[in-house]
């Protein structure tokens, strides 16, 4: 194979390029170049990270399989009735270390069909269905009195008997509107014939003030922050649908209107780095100010530290604060998670002890100069073996299965609202009898050379008992958790912003961007409805400069009521 020439392009050289040939080809054509650009993209990402599986770049492009326990173990029965003689694994002994080998084959009545997949209750998928009217917070509910009943009022069936009122379900109906609406105001004029003086209607309430209120701003940030839709996307949905906000304009209204939700963030920072538990994890991302020719000259001019460092990243850091609850934090830069991790822990409480981190087993997550307790995230060994199912399925699914019940456990718990304590004596009981006896049964494999250590699963085994200690922290001490799930998930906001805006174009815009997905993020995370949030932050910036720890997520309500008491019209007492 012939070696490929080595290209530096940057994410605005390829969209040049897009936008040259889309011109001179038909659209089919053009839609068929801009896939196989963007599959290359993902595809070198993928590559450049130094992460990459070939089961992993197998889901990159559709090809991969599921990590879910029951399909794993699906794909395997399926390929193991295809082989006459299955060779079963050696050195399992149930007896010794409690660990039986699952069957990979079957036997049922050829008589009996097997249950539809779709219509099986095990398969039914999660979270379909009707969505009752409750849910419906922000909807107008409007109140219909019957066109002929009142309360006491005679059957007009039966005669006998009176009517009173009962329950009724409401009738949802669901209309089409734009994200931003807008209202123009004429106010009429009049000019005296004699002294040309202009009269002009004055304004209602509604009507003064900025252009762009509140409650756009705040659109803007969750539109773009939250979900990931690109600037020119939004304007031209509101250009089809005849109120038109150019790109420019949308970012400019929430670039200026950082300095008013700011304090907030800096706020939940502070009480991020006193949590008891932290989560961190990093995902790469584009700054282009930090990338090809801006990049070199910025190296040629030494504004740039460590020039040998080239990777960009978005770094979330989940904080839990016992009395409190979640925090979310993002930071997008240069530096890896461990470093910004540091950077926070410096607002730390020295009197604090040291916090509880949960992360993957990279190096670069851990803060130096900072005393952590370190737990390793048990789905990242877990996927490890997940990929090698093709090639060892029955030894995969000891594994897996045993891990299962763990899991299992962790979630009834979580059900049965268990304090730490209580969760960790259920995993002592229960648990660790189940992790002990896999980590007798993985030696084994090795000591009786029953699975070599280079091959990819001696290599997802050694990953396990290298850092056994790491990953059994939930044995330990209370409250830890299983995974690093939740950094994960909040790294998805970040993800979906970089898929669909590609990139940000400078450290201020992405510094916007991490103040706004904290601040949204942290309040889903709250059940907060993050609009509502953003522009009470904006209304009340006054308020949240002075004491930014009265207008976090969970009590910035508490402070609205006390604002619209202090306010109001008191009662005008009779003399």
């Amino acid at each position: 194979m012939r070696k490929l020439p080595v290209l530096d392009v940057t994410p605005e050289d390829i969209k040049a390029m897009l936008d040259r040939i889309k011109p001179v080809v038909s659209e089919d054509d053009f839609n068929l170049v801009r896939a196989l650009v963007e599959t290359f993209e993902q595809a070198t990402e993928v590559l450049r990270n130094g992460r990459a599986t070939l089961n992993r770049i197998r889901r990159l492009f559709g090809l991969g399989q599921s990590e879910k326990t029951a399909t794993l173990r699906a794909d395997a029965a399926k390929a193991a009735s295809t082989i006459a003689t299955t060779p079963e694994p050696h050195g399992l002994d149930a007896t010794d270390n409690d660990l039986a080998l699952p069957s990979t084959t079957t036997t049922t009545d050829p008589a009996t069909p097997p249950p539809s997949p779709k219509n099986h209750p095990e398969n039914k998928r999660k979270g379909h269905g009707r969505v009752p009217a409750s849910a419906y917070l922000g909807a107008a509910h409007v109140a219909v009195a019957h066109e002929s009943l009142r309360r006491g009022d005679p059957c007009p069936d039966c005669i006998k008997g009176t009517v009173y009122p009962v329950r009724s379900t409401p009738v949802v109906r669901i209309v089409g509107q734009p994200p931003l609406a807008a209202t123009c105001w004429h106010c009429q004029r009049f000019r005296c014939s004699t002294c040309g003086k202009l009269f002009t209607a004055h304004l209602p309430p509604e009507g003064q003030g900025e252009k762009y209120d509140e409650t756009a701003a705040s659109m803007f940030a969750v539109l773009h922050c939250g979900t990931g839709v690109p600037f020119h996307r939004l304007e031209r949905l509101q250009a089809n649908l005849n109120t038109p906000v150019p790109a420019s304009t949308q970012w400019e209204i929430i670039e200026q209107r950082i300095p008013l939700v700011e304090p907030a963030y800096n706020e939940l920072a502070r009480l991020a780095a006193q949590a008891e538990l932290l989560h961190n994890d990093d995902s790469h991302m584009r700054i282009l100010s930090l990338m090809g020719k801006r990049r070199a000259a910025l190296v040629a001019s030494g504004k740039l530290d460590t020039p040998e460092r080239t990777g960009v990243f978005t770094t979330a850091v989940i904080a839990v604060v016992a009395s409190l609850g979640v925090i979310a934090l993002f930071f997008t830069g240069r530096k890896h998670a461990g470093e910004n991790l540091a950077a926070l822990l410096k607002q730390r409480d020295p009197a604090l002890p040291a916090p509880l981190l949960m992360s993957d087993a990279l190096s670069r997550n851990l803060p130096d100069g900072h005393k952590v307790i370190e737990s390793n995230c048990l789905a990242h060994g877990r996927r490890n073996v997940a990929d090698e199912m093709p090639n060892f399925p029955n030894e995969c699914l000891v594994l897996l299965d045993q891990l299962a019940l763990v899991y299992k456990l962790d979630n009834e718990c979580k059900q049965q609202r268990l304090s730490d304590g209580e969760r960790l004596l259920a995993h002592q009981r229960q648990s660790a009898p189940i992790m002990e006896a896999l980590k007798k049964w993985m030696t084994a494999q090795f000591d009786e050379k029953l699975v070599e250590p280079n091959s990819g699963l001696g290599q997802a085994f050694n990953y396990f008992l290298k850092r056994w200690d790491k990953f059994t922290v939930f044995l330990r001490i209370p409250g830890a958790p299983l995974d690093n799930n939740i950094c994960e998930r909040a790294l998805k906001m970040a993800i979906k912003l970089r898929k669909a805006s590609l990139f940000y174009r400078s450290e201020r815009g992405a510094r916007v961007g991490d103040i706004y997905m904290t601040l949204i993020h942290t309040a889903e995370l709250h059940g907060q409805n993050p609009l509502d949030y953003l522009t009470e932050l904006q209304r009340n910036h006054k308020a949240v400069a002075e004491t930014p720890a009265d207008w976090l997520p969970w009590n910035y309500k508490a402070s609205l009521a006390r604002i619209r008491h202090t306010h109001a019209v008191p009662s005008r007492v009779a003399a």
